[in-house]
C-alpha cells in the first residue's frame, strides 16, 4: 500500500519498521494509559460534588463487611433476617454508645479530680516564663492577653463566619450519620438482591464474570475491615497499658477513646495521642508526659510501619509498599476521606481484577440466578458464590493439559 501522492516504494509498513519497536510499544501503552487516567480523573471530579452520598455509602459497605457476619449467625440459628439485622444495629449501637459514655463520665470526674493539679500546672507554667530564658513577666503576659482579646473583638465577622461553617459541618455530618444508618440496614437486609441487580445490568456473557469478581471484592474488602478493627485494638492496648504503667490517670477511657479514634486516619491518632500527654502532663509532670510521647509515638510507628503494611497488606493480598503509597496517594488526594477508603478500594480492585484476570468465572459456578428471600444468610455480597446454583452455558471441550493448568490456577 502506498501513502497518497506517494511516487516511491516505501509502504507504511515500511514507514512503521523505521520506528524503533520499544517507541511503538511505549507509545501504544502511553495514549491508552492516559485515557484511562483522564476518564478516572473525569469520575473523581464528578464524585467529589456528590460526597455526601459518596461517603455515607462507602462507610455503610464497611460496616455491613463488619456486622454482615454477625447478621449471618444470627440468622443460621433460626432468628428471622429482619430481627437478626434489628439485633445486629441495636447491640452495635448500644456498645459504641456505652463505651462513649463510659469515656465521656469518666473522663468529667477525672478532670475534676485533676483541677487543682492543673491549676497548679499553669502556675508553673507561668513561672517558667517569667524566671526562663524567656523572661516574660506578669505585665507582657497581660498585655498579650490583652492583644489577643482585642484580636478576637476586631475578627468577630471571621470569627462568627468559621463557627456557622462549623455549624454547617455539623449539620452534614448529622445527615451524613443518618443516611449511613439508613443505607447500613437495607444492605444487611437485602445486600444480596441490590448485587444481583446491579449485576444483572450487565450484558448477559458479562454478569458471570462480574458476579465472581465483585464476590471476590467483597471477601477483601471483609479482610480489611476485620484486620483494621486488630490493628485499632492492638493500638488500644498498647497505649493503654502504657499509661497505667507509668501511672497515667484515666488509662482505661484512654484506651477506649484510641480505639475509636484509630479508624479516623492522622486526625484520630493526632488528637488521641494529644489527649494522652495532656493527661499526663497534667498529672505527673514534664517528665512523665515526654514518656507517655515516647509511647503513643512508639505504637503509632509501630502500627503504621509494620502492622498496617504486613498484617493488612497479607490479609488483602497488597504488598507493603502498596499499601504505603495508597495510603499516601489518597490523602494527599482526599484527605481523610482519601486515606479511609483507599486500601480498600485498592483490596476491591486487585482482587476482581486478577479475578477477571484468570478468567475464574470459567472454572467453577457463578451463574446468576434470580436469587429469592433466602439467596444469601449473610449481610452484603458475601464472599461464596452459592447464589444461583443454575449450571453456567456448556462450555467448549478442553484438553486434559488445559484442565491441569486450570486446577494449577486454581490454586
Amino acid at each position: 500500500m502506498k501513502l497518497p501522492g506517494q511516487t516511491g516504494d516505501r509502504t507504511l509498513n515500511d514507514l512503521a519498521a523505521d520506528v524503533p519497536y520499544g517507541m511503538r510499544i511505549s507509545g501504544a501503552w502511553a495514549w491508552r494509559v492516559g485515557i484511562i487516567l483522564l476518564v478516572g480523573g473525569a469520575i473523581l471530579w464528578l464524585l467529589s460534588f456528590v460526597t455526601l452520598l459518596i461517603i455515607p455509602l462507602m462507610v455503610a459497605a464497611l460496616l455491613s463487611a463488619l456486622l454482615g457476619p454477625i447478621v449471618g449467625l444470627l440468622h443460621r440459628h433460626r432468628l428471622p433476617k429482619g430481627l437478626a439485622v434489628a439485633a445486629t444495629m441495636v447491640g452495635t449501637v448500644i456498645v459504641v454508645v456505652g463505651a462513649l459514655t463510659l469515656v465521656g463520665r469518666q473522663m468529667i470526674e477525672g478532670f475534676s479530680a485533676l483541677r487543682g493539679q492543673a491549676v497548679e500546672g499553669i502556675r508553673q507554667v507561668q513561672m517558667w516564663l517569667a524566671t526562663g530564658p524567656l523572661q516574660v513577666s506578669s505585665s507582657d503576659m497581660d498585655k498579650y492577653i490583652g492583644e489577643g482579646v482585642d484580636a478576637l473583638q476586631n475578627n468577630s465577622s471571621s470569627i462568627l463566619s468559621g463557627a456557622l461553617s462549623v455549624g454547617s459541618s455539623a449539620g452534614h455530618f448529622a445527615a451524613g450519620l443518618l443516611l449511613t444508618l439508613f443505607i447500613l440496614v437495607f444492605f444487611l437486609l437485602e445486600g444480596e438482591r441490590i448485587w444481583l441487580f446491579i449485576v444483572k445490568l450487565m450484558p448477559k456473557r458479562a454478569q458471570a464474570a462480574t458476579n465472581g469478581a465483585g464476590r471476590r471484592g467483597w471477601g477483601s474488602m471483609v479482610s480489611y475491615v476485620r484486620i483494621q478493627v486488630l490493628v485499632a485494638l492492638i493500638d488500644a492496648i498498647g497505649i493503654g497499658a502504657g499509661a497505667a504503667i507509668i501511672g497515667v490517670p484515666l488509662a482505661l477511657p484512654l484506651g477506649v477513646l484510641v480505639l475509636f479514634g484509630s479508624f479516623i486516619p492522622v486526625i484520630g491518632a493526632l488528637v488521641t495521642g494529644i489527649v494522652a500527654v495532656l493527661l499526663a502532663l497534667v498529672a505527673n509532670g514534664w517528665v512523665n508526659a515526654l514518656i507517655m510521647l515516647g509511647i503513643v509515638l512508639l505504637v503509632q510507628q509501630a502500627e503504621s510501619h509494620l502492622l498496617q503494611p504486613l498484617v493488612m497488606g497479607k490479609a488483602v493480598s497488597l504488598h507493603p509498599i502498596a499499601v504505603i503509597l495508597t495510603v499516601t496517594a489518597g490523602a494527599g488526594l482526599a484527605g481523610i476521606p482519601g486515606a479511609l477508603f483507599a486500601v480498600p478500594l485498592l483490596a476491591v480492585l486487585n482482587s476482581a481484577i486478577r479475578y477477571i484476570a484468570r478468567r475464574g468465572w470459567e472454572h467453577e459456578d457463578t451463574a446468576v440466578d434470580d436469587g429469592g428471600p433466602g439467596a444469601s444468610s449473610g449481610g452484603g455480597t458475601g464472599a461464596s458464590t452459592g447464589v444461583g446454583t443454575r449450571q453456567p452455558p456448556q462450555e467448549p471441550a478442553v484438553t486434559g493439559t488445559q484442565t491441569a493448568t486450570s486446577r494449577e490456577t486454581n490454586q
